[in-house]
């Protein structure tokens, strides 16, 4: 056998498959060269990443630099590249790095819905906790180690329905894209509200949200004048549907957290369309919790 064949390349545990990976994808994983013999190095990718996430949890996204990182560790910036290839390449390993932070919820007993809820919401939150997440490229899109054991446990939470690989895929991506519409809606009205108070009271525009006023907060929110507009505004003849909805509209109760209601509303359509889908396909098969399909 030739000395090239890829079965040849092995590591202490057998073949190296990862021997022809993408630098990046070596890296996210932990499978990156060796360091050469020596003393042990100062520096580590694992530092450099944790560096840059609290920078941007700080001061944002736009924050990070290879010379801020740098400079926040007490290295220059050539001193990072030994470690991570390029900023873009870093981003991706912060992007991994946020799904480490969050905690993964356990297998629910027997009830996938509320399990994937649990996951959901999960996720959701910790796009709120770090805003700047939203701001990464697409080209953070590479799976690291930590966004596939939330993958891996949505689809265990679906295993039990017997649904395909490409439909439990198919759910588990229609999900991540709630996450990151419903984070990115909470995230950028909390921004504008933000850059309406700083405006209107001469403050600086790198002004942190936690030091300004929740209630003019609350009053610059973008949808604050919706109702208004829709009760004072909104004629019958050019809005016939909308008129006639507010005849017979009363306020609902304030919940205690309106974030939380309107995460909680959305979620629950969204299960909801999930459930009747699992119903129709399992034709009401162990695992399903919908009525069996009929001919």
């Amino acid at each position: 056998m030739s000395t090239s064949d890829p079965a040849d390349r092995r590591g202490p545990d057998g073949p190296d498959r990862a021997a022809d990976l993408p630098p990046v994808i070596a890296r996210l994983w932990g499978r990156s060269a060796p360091p050469r013999r020596g003393p042990k190095p100062a520096l580590s990718v694992e530092r450099i990443v944790r560096a840059a996430v609290d920078l941007a949890d700080a001061e944002g996204l736009a924050a990070v630099s290879m010379a801020r990182v740098a400079e926040s560790l007490g290295y220059s910036s050539m001193a990072l590249y030994r470690y991570v290839e390029s900023k873009d390449e870093l981003l991706v390993l912060m992007a991994d790095a946020v799904a480490e932070s969050l905690t993964l919820p356990p297998l629910p007993e027997g009830d996938w819905r509320a399990g994937l809820e649990a996951w959901t919401r999960a996720q959701i939150e910790g796009v709120l906790a770090r805003p700047w997440y939203l701001d990464l490229p697409l080209t953070t899109a590479p799976v690291g180690p930590h966004r596939l054991r939330w993958i891996d446990r949505a689809f265990a939470m679906l295993e039990p329905l017997g649904l395909t690989m490409d439909e439990t895929l198919q759910i588990v991506g229609l999900l991540a894209q709630h996450v990151l519409g419903e984070g990115r809606v909470q995230v950028e009205t909390r921004r504008a509200a933000a850059e309406t108070v700083r405006s209107a009271q001469g403050l600086p525009g790198d002004t942190p949200e936690r030091d300004l006023d929740e209630r003019a907060l609350a009053a610059a929110n973008p949808y604050a004048d919706y109702e208004l507009v829709l009760s004072r505004l909104a004629d019958p003849e050019t809005y016939p549907a909308l008129t006639r909805a507010l005849t017979t509209w009363e306020p609902a109760p304030a919940a205690p957290d309106d974030r939380e209601s309107d995460v909680g509303f959305g979620l629950d359509i969204v299960l909801d369309g999930i459930e009747a889908f699992v119903a129709r396909r399992t034709g009401g098969r162990p695992g399903s919790t919908g009525p069996a399909r009929t001919a």
